[in-house]
């Protein structure tokens, strides 16, 4: 199957039905994408599917064809990071950072279709995205931060 990946089309040899977490991680080594409980609940394994957050770990990727998909990988450009991911630095958002590539790209998805939200906004769109070090205050502030430099 031929998939669009961070802009470039790449060739699996997977199985119809396997996830597509499995394909990003095991056959085109990018492993920014995490492996968390398996059933698309926590969100450590989001990515972009034509600009939506999606659970990598609960698509075929028979359902992908033709489709753009964005991983944490592909947020960066030529050496710049993406404003999202600059803000969660700025805001030291992180811990341990399991979360991170699947709260940064949920951010981006709520950002591109709301980009100024409210607090209330914020946690609603996020809900789903588990942070096991508890650091939810500075992924609100990252995401205020990121929505104000817009």
């Amino acid at each position: 199957m031929e998939l669009q990946i961070n802009g470039v089309k790449r060739l699996s040899q997977a199985a119809p039905e396997t996830s597509l977490l499995s394909v990003l991680r095991d056959e085109f080594d990018l492993t920014g994408t995490k492996y968390g409980c398996g059933e698309g609940q926590c969100g450590a394994c989001t990515v972009l599917l034509e600009g939506k957050a999606i659970r990598s770990c609960r698509t075929p990727i028979s359902s992908l064809t033709g489709k753009e998909i964005t991983t944490i990988e592909g947020l960066e450009k030529n050496g710049r990071l993406h404003p999202v991911q600059e803000a969660y630095l700025k805001v030291d958002v992180f811990q341990c950072g399991y979360c991170a590539s699947g709260m940064v790209l949920s951010t981006v998805a709520l950002l591109k279709n709301n980009p100024h939200p409210t607090q209330e906004q914020i946690i609603n769109f996020m809900n789903g995205n588990i942070c096991r070090c508890g650091t939810y205050p500075r992924i609100i502030q990252a995401i205020q931060e990121a929505a104000s430099q817009a």
